[in-house]
Order: structure tokens, then sequence, then C-alpha cells
């Protein structure tokens, strides 16, 4: 989280200095004007004068408090606290955030006792113009960057109308310390730039392509036959910039999307465009790695140097009856299958999760068995819509909306549910049944609907527009 000056996103330059700078030398190094005020994240003495503020505003002033506003959530250490300080490093405001419930965050935050210190005349009417706006602004982009995919905040009635010029949304009056308030939300829309981004466009591109029943689903069943197909393009930045990992990635997406099918693959081919050879062998070193540790051959395939960086992989799999993406019903309950083990990739933190490259042959061919074990009505492999972008492929082929219970997720500790309902999760199935993926961990955390889109459900019963239709376009199969 930068710091804000003047309203403004602080230079990475001046953020790294600004905790052993006075405001005088920041405020040199921006130029002139020089910004009235600046916001941070508080250390001990800035939380006892935001706390001081408070006490002021909220006690003395208002009387919605009797003898103290703090409660337990200045006592959890979660809590993040923001100040505003002036040119003169004067904490002049603040506001507090942090997750919403007690236990594991789920990714509900909360935000409150936001509070400006009063113009006394003078020039110090202006030192906390549009600080508060600040403030606000500044918790909404530090929840989102802990990975919060839901934001509230009570506010009372005098100030609705200012949350909303902000962009908050009005949920329902709240009362609080026998105040009318309104519960307010910040409305986050992570999810649906992903699914816009990676899958919105395919609806109208791929208009009359792929099998009857198979409409959406990553592989295809060849007619005429037990087999099936699928391909994939690996990024060529990534091919570029980390060739092994792109190597492995383009047999484990493949073998992923053979495995959502019931699919037990059987050979691989690949398409390779790399500068030069030791580049080339970079990639295939990955993507031999890869091909072992699955048990899938790598049948043959196309190499041209001296080109741009490219890898494509077509695989092979059997099954007499493949398990189809839109094969759930109004009812259905969802399950996500994920393996939790592992970590970030160095490099794709938050946007890769590497649980397969230290995984035993054994512990891979489990996993990616499960499906072809259980034959659920439908399942689809997560992919780089992430969880929810990909639950809403699985609805849209299917015909139906889905929820998702955000608290039932499986989820690895150190991800945040923000990261992981949008990252490449490694080995990750949604399935309308249960799964026995051996290292994988297997949860039902949502049901299929009547109607469109996503939406996230809450402990506290309340729901979030995830994605508000169809992921694709492409219908129901």
């Amino acid at each position: 989280m930068q710091p804000v000056v003047g309203g403004r996103f602080m230079s990475t330059t001046v953020v790294q200095t600004a905790g052993v700078m006075r405001a005088a030398d920041v405020r040199a190094l921006l130029g002139d004007p020089p910004p009235a005020f600046l916001i941070e994240e508080a250390d001990a003495a800035a939380r006892q004068a935001y706390h001081r503020l408070r006490y002021a505003t909220f006690v003395e002033q208002q009387g919605l408090f009797e003898r103290t506003d703090l409660d337990e959530r200045d006592e959890d250490p979660r809590t993040v606290v923001l100040v505003a300080r002036d040119v003169e490093g004067e904490v002049i405001g603040g506001v507090r955030l942090g997750p919403a419930a007690a236990g594991p965050d789920i990714g509900w935050w909360q935000g409150g006792r936001l509070v400006v210190a009063p113009a006394r005349g003078g020039s110090v009417t202006t030192r906390v113009a549009g600080a508060g706006a600040a403030l606000v602004r500044a918790a909404c982009a530090r929840a989102e960057a802990a990975g919060a995919l839901r934001f509230d905040a009570t506010v009372q009635l005098g100030t609705q109308r200012f949350f909303e010029r902000l962009g908050w949304e009005t949920v329902r009056p709240v009362t609080v310390a026998q105040s009318p308030h309104v519960l307010m939300r910040w409305p986050i829309g992570r999810i649906a730039r992903l699914a816009a981004a990676t899958k919105s466009a395919l609806g109208p591109l791929l208009q009359g392509i792929g099998p009857a029943g198979y409409v959406g689903d990553d592989g295809a069943p060849v007619p005429g036959s037990d087999l099936v197909a699928a391909c994939d393009a690996i990024l060529p930045a990534m091919v570029e910039r980390d060739p092994e990992w792109a190597g492995w990635c383009s047999v484990l997406v493949n073998v992923n999307d053979l495995a959502a099918m019931g699919a037990v693959p059987v050979g691989l081919l690949d398409a390779l465009g790399a500068r030069d050879a030791a580049a080339a062998e970079r990639v295939l070193q990955g993507l031999k790695r890869a091909s072992t540790a699955f048990g899938v051959p790598i049948l043959g395939g196309h190499t041209q140097l001296g080109v741009p960086a490219a890898l494509s992989v077509t695989a092979f799999g059997r099954t007499a009856q493949p398990v189809a993406g839109g094969g759930g019903r109004p009812g259905d309950r969802v399950w996500l299958t994920a393996d939790l083990g592992g970590g970030w990739r160095p490099g794709y933190a938050g946007r890769q999760w590497d649980s397969t490259s230290h995984r035993a042959p054994d512990e891979l061919h489990t996993m990616v068995t499960a499906v072809g074990r259980a034959r659920p009505p439908a399942a689809k492999d997560v992919s780089m819509a992430g969880v929810v972008g990909t639950l809403g492929m699985l609805a849209e082929a299917s015909g139906c909306a889905a929820v998702l219970d955000v608290a039932a997720v499986p989820k690895p500790e150190t991800a945040s549910m923000g990261d992981w309902l949008t990252c490449f999760p490694g080995f990750a199935m949604l399935t309308t049944g249960p799964l026995d993926a051996g290292p994988a961990t297997s949860a039902s955390c949502g049901e299929l609907t009547t109607g469109q889109g996503v939406v996230l459900r809450w402990p506290d019963g309340d729901v979030t527009q995830a994605l508000a239709a169809g992921v694709t376009g492409m219908g129901a199969a």
C-alpha cells in the first residue's frame, strides 16, 4: 500500500524514503504546490494520536459512546490504521480497517471510525481539505491489496451522500451505538475484470465450433472414437521469462483439461518456437520433466528456431463416456477439489500457485484420475479465469447460475481469498459431486441455481455479485 500525498500516490522512490524523512523534505522532493497531507500506515505513536482524535469526536463532541469508542477491533492485530498527516507531520485524520469476522481471513473486510480533525480557522482549513476522501480511497485500495472481495462500512446518516459520491453503494439501514447508521459497500470488481479479460470474447469467436453437448469444454471428444483431444498455448512472455516452468505448465494444463472430462491421458504433441537451440532446450527440459511425472509420453511435434518464443501442446486421452462441463442442473451442489500444497511460483505471486512440481508421480496420478473414477454430472478444471470465473463457465454451460459459499472454499493459509479465487491454482477441479483426489482437498462450497451469473455468499447471509451473466457468451451446452 503506497502512501498518498495530497490525494496522489507517491512514487516508489519517495515511498521507500518517506519513513525516515521529514514532511518538509518529502514536500521539497515533490515540488510545488506543497501537498496538504500525507496518508500512511500508522505506527504506534500515530495510532495513539488517531485514538485521541476519535475520542474527541465520537465521545466528547458527538456523544455516540459514553466513555470510549475503542472496541475489540482495535485489539485485533490484523486491524490496519491509516492516518493523514499535515505538512508538519501532525496526525489530522485516520481510519481503521481489517477482517470483519474472527478466525481466518476469508476476504471480508470492514472499515470504520473515519475521523478528520476539525478546522480551527485560518490556513488550518486547507490542511484537512480532501483528507477524509483520500483516507477512504486509501482504505479501499488497502483492502483490495490484502485480497478482500467484500469491503463494508457503517456510516452515519450525515455522511451517506459523501460515501456515495466516492462510489460506495448503500446496502441497508443499521443501528450503531443506538444511533441510526447505514451499511455501505465498496464495489470490488476484481473477479468480473478477470473473467472479462480472459473469456468474454470467446462466444462471438467460437460460434459453430465444437461438438454438440460439449460447448465450453476445454477438451473435445473425437468423433467415431473413444479419444478426447485438448490443446493449450502458453503465453509467449512466460515462455521467454521462465522456459522450464512454461514447459511444465504446457503439460499440466492439458492433463488437467483431459482429467476434467474423465479421460486418461495417452500422449502429447508439442509445437515450439524459440530464438535458438539453448532457449528451446530449456523449454523442452520442463516439458520432458512433466511428461515423466504425469506418465504421458511426448509423441512428437514441431520445433522451429530463430523465431519469437511460442509454445502450444496438444494432448490425447481415452474415455468411453466423457464428463461434460455443462452437465449440471439447478439444485446440484458444487465441490471444489484443490491441491493446497506448494506455494506461489517465484515471479508469479498472487497469480500462479505451484501445487504440482513437487508431487510424486503416484500423487499426480491419483489427482488427475479422480473425475474419471467419480464420474460426476459436470466437471471443469480451474483455468486462468480462476475459481469463480471457471464456476461461471460451468454454470453457463449448464444453463444455470451459481452460488459460492466463500467460507467453505478450501484455500491455502498463505494465499488471500482474493488471490486464490482469481489465480491459476495448479490442480483444482469444480464438480457437481465429491471427488477422492488423494493429496488434494475436496469440499462442498456452493450450488447451482436458476438464472445466470455467480454470487458470493458470506457467513452473515449477505451475497455479493461476482459475475452478472455468463462468462463466455457461448451459452448452454
